[in-house]
């Protein structure tokens, strides 16, 4: 599989548009695209995970699924088709959270097309968001990431 945006390069800076409100962003995701899917993929699911949050297990910013295979991008800031579920991310909202690392270190931002190997996630809406990744990960027959970096420029800077 291949996976690209127009908004950074492999390893490069993330804009800070795509940053969480309290970072100064306008929290709207990056535009998308792959390609290449494999054989006998019936979705796909987005997940956006910093692996470099102080939390002993990382930060999930991001997980959408039940996303048809016949789409293969979604623009910048643009609105998820109505029957891709979006579940709550780490902030404690549904849908995408933008970057808002502590002030100092560079974090990663891992942005993860899956391919899945069925229509739609079994997951109920009382599951927990390990339930639904858990979910993703069980489904996938492959994968592709992008990912961005981002630091938080100190106050007065």
């Amino acid at each position: 599989m291949r996976i690209h945006t127009d908004a950074f390069a492999e390893g490069e800076a993330i804009p800070v548009r795509f940053a969480e409100n309290a970072a100064h962003g306008q929290n709207i995701h990056p535009d998308l695209s792959w390609s290449e899917a494999p054989e006998g993929t019936q979705s796909f699911a987005l997940t956006v995970f910093d692996p470099d949050a102080p939390t002993g297990s990382g930060f999930w910013h991001w997980i959408a699924f039940d996303i048809p295979a016949s789409i293969a991008s979604i623009g910048e800031g643009e609105d998820l088709p109505g029957s891709v579920r979006e579940w709550v991310n780490d902030y404690g909202y549904e849908g995408y959270g933008g970057p808002c690392p502590p002030e100092g270190r560079v974090h990663r931002y891992i942005h993860t097309v899956h391919a899945l190997s069925c229509e739609k996630l079994d997951v109920p809406a009382e599951a927990t968001q390990a339930q639904a990744r858990f979910a993703i990960f069980a489904n996938q027959i492959d994968s592709v990431s992008l990912t961005g970096r981002f630091q938080l420029a100190p106050e007065g800077a």
